[in-house]
């Protein structure tokens, strides 16, 4: 039986319920009770086992830990869950903000590949009728140049 039949691959998932209250408990060095505060509080609620057991994902032990830190600094569960949600927010925003940056330096490059084109194309467009216009230009020497092809001094 190889690991992906067994579902190992899932200890990756964010969101797998793999840890039990008491693993949970140890890991953040408090106490059961504390995250079954956090759970008839209705802030942290972990997935139950067959059995009725509770179960948390490392994405809610994460959340617990900072919880416990804003407690730890005096914060009530009320204010503590407002500053991560905030928190939370923040970061979202930073990174749709970061995503719309990208997309605007990549359409404003594009823009200007295309005007740089565009006029390349015209430049050639200019020099072709001036050519047409005036046949003998090409080989006279141009504004700001002597006969001998360089700059005038």
């Amino acid at each position: 039986m190889t690991a992906d039949e067994i579902g190992v691959d899932r200890l990756d998932d964010q969101d797998f319920p793999a840890v039990t209250m008491g693993q949970a408990a140890e890991l953040l060095g408090v106490r059961p009770a504390f995250l079954r505060s956090l759970d008839a509080a209705g802030v942290l609620t972990p997935q139950r086992s067959d059995g009725g057991h509770r179960r948390y994902s490392r994405r809610q032990l994460a959340l617990a830990a900072r919880l416990r830190e804003l407690f730890d600094e005096g914060m009530t569960l009320e204010a503590a869950t407002r500053i991560v949600a905030l928190q939370d927010e923040l970061s979202l925003i930073r990174e749709q903000l970061g995503a719309a940056r990208d997309q605007l330096g990549l359409s404003h490059a594009r823009e200007l590949d295309a005007a740089r084109d565009q006029l390349a194309v015209a430049r050639a467009r200019v020099a072709e009728l001036e050519a047409r216009a005036d046949p003998g230009r090409a080989e006279r020497p141009q504004d700001g140049q002597a006969d001998t092809g360089r700059p005038a001094t």
